[in-house]
This record gives structure tokens, C-alpha cells and sequence, in this order.
């Protein structure tokens, strides 16, 4: 088996309902590396792990033992309420996903709502539900959790899900899991074709403080191609870029040092699974996730940046996410919206409302028509999804 991941998965669901724990039990990797979210006990950024599976007479398992059947990327996606954006920009990049859902809780949970309807917008069907923390419960409250999982999602993207009971702390059933994992989300069929086109979810400076000059790592991009394949000296770009100035943005032109792809130095990346790009470019520009959300491509193949856009819309019927969820109300001129395009977002005011609307945007998108969105409007203190669209016209 090739170390390499052949797809991506993401963990979504409401906050404290385990995502990151059970994330450490498929990959031995804590993935709440960032000084806050060990801090606040929250996921804040997405965080990556790659896992190998293998099969034997028994099942399936993580520990090595039994034929080596395949490798997958986790994505581990915040579900903190405030979160959301991050949470649409992780969906972009997921192959399937695991809905977690807590047992000693009532289902659905505000997030577990909003975290499907992230799925059903970003058009991912491959998910299996984990039914988590089942060591918490007494049996009865198991199959009451059970009964409220299966009713939540009936008539849903998740309606034919299966709900896997686990308790991710212990590692009790995991075996049970993998192999729901195998059956429900397929390796899909890959781009290589075509001109690469990777979507940035990170970046990072990954030089230690002190570090000699002539030492000194490029900055490195995280994320995963969409199509085509990267190799090391590569010349790419970088789209929409870096601002420069109050209203103006510049491409970023760099070259490809080194690329780790399923932890291990490649000499070509193909889609499937996430990858690092170790680049030319000053790590300070890297720091911080401030390149995460911009478009990589080879030099002169991508399109040129946005900032109005022409989309057809289609709104939810209910606010989902919130305790009271009130009807979605028609979007009107003038007002601010902001949209998700893969993983990248911007604010913008609507100049032409109805079934078709236009936005003019504050931050410059790197898309093409026929692009799909995910759409949110600023309701109280924070952005809540309402519905999502495909971009008809580029300006």
C-alpha cells in the first residue's frame, strides 16, 4: 500500500463532541497544535492527520497488523459557533465526512444542524454518523440518542448514513468504524490531466526562532489539489494573492522547493489526500495561516482575481444553527453578505437582488463561473448560513 492518502475526510460536528479525540485515536496525532485552542479546549483552525488502515480475519485497525488497505487525510474542522467560516473552507476539500454526534447530549445539538447543512451545500454525500462517548450513558440513553440521530437526519444528505456507536477516548469500536469508513466513502476518481489547481487551507513558517540564515525554510502551504499534479521546481501562483496597498492585490509568484505528501518527500503530488508545499516565498508571508485560501497554480494558468460576482441563488428554508430557527428572509440590495468559494472567503454588498444575485466584493476571489458558494448573512454578533449558489458571471 502507498503511504500516500487517497482521499479526504472530515470530522465535523458541535463543539466538545469529541472530533479531536477521536482523531488522536485513528492517528496518534493531537491535532489542537495552536497555542489558543490548547488554551480554550477548542478547535480553532483546521487541523490535519494521516491515518493508514488494515484489514485481517479480525476486521479492520490502525495498529499495523493484517494487509494494508488504504490512506486517508482527516481534516479536523472547529465546531465552535463562531467557527463557520473555517468549517465551509475544510468542507471544500472533503472527499466524505464523520458526523460526530455526543450521546450524552440531546440530538441534534445548534452546530450538529449547521454542520450539515454545510455538507448538503458543499455537496457531500459519503458520511458516516458516530454516535460518540457511548461510555458516558447508560444503555437506554444510547438508543434514545440513537432514535434522535436517525429522526434528525431523515430526509437529509445523511438520511442512509450509518450510525457507528464509539466511545473515541477508550477506543471501543474503532474496528467497527474503519470498516464503515471503507464502505462509505470511495476513493473518487482523480483529474490528473488537467493544469493543477490546489486549494490553500494553511500556511505556516516552520523555521525555529533563531534559525541561521542560510538554514531558513521557505514558507509552506497546506491544502489539497483539486486536479492536475505538482512537482518540486515548479514555478506557481498564488491567486487572489497579498494586498498591497487599501484596494489593490497582487499575485504571488513563487517556486516549489519540496512537497510532503502523506508525510513523506515526493517527487510528484497528484490529487487525493493533503500535501505541503515547501516554497521560495519569505516564511514571514507564510506565518499565521496568511496565505490559507488563496488558489495555487502553475504560473499564468489560473483566472484572473474578482471582486463582483453574478450567482444564482438558492436560500434554506430555516435558519439552522440557531435555537430559534426563524424563516430565511429574501436577500436584499445593499445589504452585506459573505461568501465561502472553496477555501477562501470574502464580504460583499449586494447590488441586484433576487434569484440572481450581484455582489461587490471587499476581497478579490480567484474563481470561475459554474463555481459553487456557500452563502451567509450577518444575523446579532456573527455570520449564519442561509443558503448557497453557483457563480453564473465573472467581472
Amino acid at each position: 500500500m502507498s503511504e500516500t492518502p487517497e482521499a479526504n475526510i472530515g470530522l465535523v460536528g458541535h463543539v466538545d463532541h469529541g472530533k479531536t479525540t477521536l482523531t488522536k485515536a485513528l492517528s496518534g496525532k493531537w491535532t489542537d497544535e495552536h497555542s489558543e485552542e490548547l488554551k480554550k479546549g477548542i478547535t480553532i483552525k483546521l487541523g490535519y492527520a494521516d491515518i493508514s488502515y488494515y484489514r485481517d480475519e479480525d476486521g479492520f485497525s490502525v495498529d499495523g497488523e493484517g494487509e494494508p488497505e488504504r490512506s486517508v487525510s482527516l481534516v479536523d474542522a472547529p465546531g465552535h459557533e463562531t467557527l463557520m467560516a473555517n468549517v465551509l473552507s475544510g468542507a471544500a476539500i472533503m472527499d466524505g465526512a464523520i458526523l460526530m454526534v455526543a450521546a450524552d447530549e440531546k440530538c441534534p445539538q445548534p452546530q450538529t444542524r449547521e454542520h450539515l447543512a454545510a455538507l448538503d451545500i458543499t455537496g457531500i454525500e459519503n458520511i458516516v454518523i458516530v454516535q460518540n462517548k457511548i461510555d458516558l450513558v447508560e444503555k437506554e440513553q444510547v438508543k434514545r440518542n440513537h432514535e434522535q440521530i436517525k429522526e434528525f437526519v431523515e430526509g437529509t444528505v445523511a438520511e442512509d448514513a450509518p450510525v457507528i456507536p464509539v466511545s473515541a477516548q477508550h477506543e471501543v469500536n474503532i474496528d467497527a468504524l474503519l470498516e464503515a469508513i471503507d464502505q462509505e466513502v470511495p476513493t473518487p476518481e482523480r483529474d490528473e490531466d488537467s493544469k493543477p489547481k490546489m486549494l490553500a487551507a494553511r500556511s505556516f513558517d516552520i523555521n525555529r526562532p533563531g534559525t541561521e540564515p542560510q538554514n531558513i525554510n521557505g514558507g509552506v502551504i497546506g491544502g489539497s489539489l483539486v486536479k492536475g499534479t505538482l512537482e518540486p521546481g515548479d514555478e506557481i501562483e498564488i491567486k487572489p494573492g497579498r494586498k498591497i496597498g487599501e484596494d489593490k492585490w497582487e499575485t504571488v509568484g513563487t517556486k516549489v522547493r519540496s512537497i510532503i505528501h502523506g508525510d513523506e518527500t515526493v517527487d510528484e503530488a497528484g490529487p487525493g489526500g493533503l500535501l505541503g508545499l515547501e516554497t521560495s516565498l519569505d516564511p514571514a508571508m507564510a506565518k499565521s495561516d496568511g496565505l490559507a485560501g488563496n488558489v495555487i497554480g502553475h504560473e499564468g494558468t489560473l483566472p484572473e482575481n474578482s471582486e463582483r460576482l453574478q450567482v444564482d441563488v438558492e436560500l434554506m428554508d430555516r435558519l439552522v444553527g440557531a435555537e430559534d430557527e426563524k424563516e430565511i428572509e429574501n436577500i436584499k440590495e445593499h445589504e452585506p453578505l459573505m461568501v465561502n468559494i472553496g477555501t477562501g472567503k470574502s464580504a460583499g454588498v449586494v447590488t441586484q437582488a433576487g434569484d440572481t444575485v450581484e455582489l461587490d466584493l471587499k476581497i478579490p476571489v480567484c474563481a470561475e463561473e459554474g463555481d459553487r458558494l456557500a452563502i451567509s448573512r450577518q444575523i446579532g454578533s456573527r455570520w449564519r448560513l442561509i443558503g448557497h449558489g453557483k457563480i453564473t458571471s465573472i467581472k
